[in-house]
């Protein structure tokens, strides 16, 4: 059974998406260091630098961040000065896009997106669009009955189908529309009357935000052995997602706590440690460094005869690409990242791996792209940063 598991570990509130028992993904969200990704705020343009193409943005007293100036579509100012591009003193809506990692700013956007199970509404592009994980037919489908709810209001606004919205119909489609609407309008009308720095909208706690990230496939339910937890979760999903409800579940058994009944804590370290090992007796070795992520696979204790050794070799590697996809999407590894397969002669061989590798990348929900091999037989992957990566949260 596929489930999402809250539970309070290190004096945190942890998030396990597991299948069949084993994490592909874990979260972190410290209660005392509360992430700022999703909030939207008043925020002053601080300086201008146009031979990067970034305007810096403070949203809080020394809370600076980077606006890219070629994405800036439809800003909703509350204070503008006479210049009708943006300039150094104007106060706008902003909303943080992406946190800050290492060094770098946070990012954030003059684009408010807000998120629905079934609907994403963006103030940028007034179009409408399907995620890219639906078949051809049913973005057609979804996409037409969107189409057909007339209404300029809708009109007006960019909108993305989620995969969610996979077999949905135009009711709960309306609903989902009605209510991002009433949220966005909500927004709008606080910030145009509040002072500059103010947060108009806090999103929902990171752990609370994901189930309407999960469709039923990936999580078959929701289950918390901590009250509080799953007394916001379910007013949450009263609210915003009802038919979800049957998934929340209570586990009560205080013999055997969540932590100890799924060996939460050692999946967290096995996550957190530098050597990863495979069936096969292969292991991985995972080391970010400052520029990108170097994953290298090492045949091991793997003891296969020496005529067989390519085929040996191929095992090894398809087995290890099944595990650097999980590791990369459990670890929240993002950015470049490069994975040093052990040599093969074939090229055949190098081929059916690849497209092995990209097919198990693909299940990761983040976008994650299968660049190419280089002549080093290094294989390249890049992964859309949008959190920070697991190490850095605990």
């Amino acid at each position: 059974m596929n489930q999402y598991i809250i539970c309070r570990m290190r004096d945190s509130v942890f998030s396990f998406l597991l299948n069949d028992e084993k994490a592909v993904e874990i979260h972190c969200d410290r209660e005392e260091n509360a992430s700022i990704l999703g909030n939207i705020y008043v925020g002053r343009v601080r300086d201008i630098a146009r031979n990067i193409g970034a305007a810096f943005v403070e949203i809080a007293p020394n809370t600076v961040c980077y606006l890219a100036l070629d994405e800036i579509q439809n800003p909703i100012y509350t204070k503008k000065g006479s210049s009708p591009k943006i300039q150094m003193g104007d106060e706008l809506l902003v909303q943080v896009s992406r946190e800050a990692i290492k060094t770098k700013y946070p990012s954030v956007t003059t684009n408010l997106t807000f998120h629905g199970k079934y609907l994403l509404l963006t103030t940028g592009r007034t179009q409408i669009n399907a995620s890219s994980k639906l078949s051809g037919e049913e973005k057609k489908r979804l996409i037409n009955l969107v189409k057909e709810i007339e209404s300029e209001k809708v009109r007006s606004y960019g909108w993305l189908l989620r995969t969610n919205a996979n077999g949905a119909e135009q009711e709960t489609l309306q609903r989902d529309m009605e209510r991002l609407l009433t949220l966005y309008q909500k927004v709008v009308s606080d910030g145009l009357h509040r002072v500059c720095h103010s947060c108009v909208f806090a999103a929902p706690h990171a752990w609370i935000a994901r189930l309407s990230d999960l469709y039923e496939s990936s999580a078959e339910r929701f289950i918390t052995d901590d009250e509080a937890i799953w007394q916001e979760a379910k007013e949450y999903l009263s609210a915003c997602q009802p038919e979800d409800l049957p998934r929340l579940c209570f586990h009560q058994d205080a013999l055997q706590p969540l932590c100890k009944k799924y060996s939460l804590e050692r999946q967290l370290e096995n996550a957190l440690s530098e050597r990863v090992w495979l069936n096969c007796g292969g292991y991985l070795v995972i080391q970010p460094t400052e520029a990108l992520t170097v994953i290298d696979v090492n045949s091991g204790k793997y003891e296969g005869s020496a005529k067989n050794r390519q085929k040996a070799f191929f095992k090894i590697n398809q087995e290890a690409a099944c595990e650097a996809a999980r590791q990369i999407r459990l670890r929240n590894l993002s950015g470049i990242i490069l994975i040093d397969f052990i040599n093969m002669d074939s090229a055949d061989d190098n081929e059916a791996l690849l497209h092995f590798l990209d097919g198990q990348l693909r299940q990761d929900p983040i976008r994650t792209v299968l660049v190419d091999m280089t002549q080093l037989s290094l294989v390249e992957i890049t992964r859309m940063k949008k959190e920070k990566p697991l190490r850095a949260q605990v």
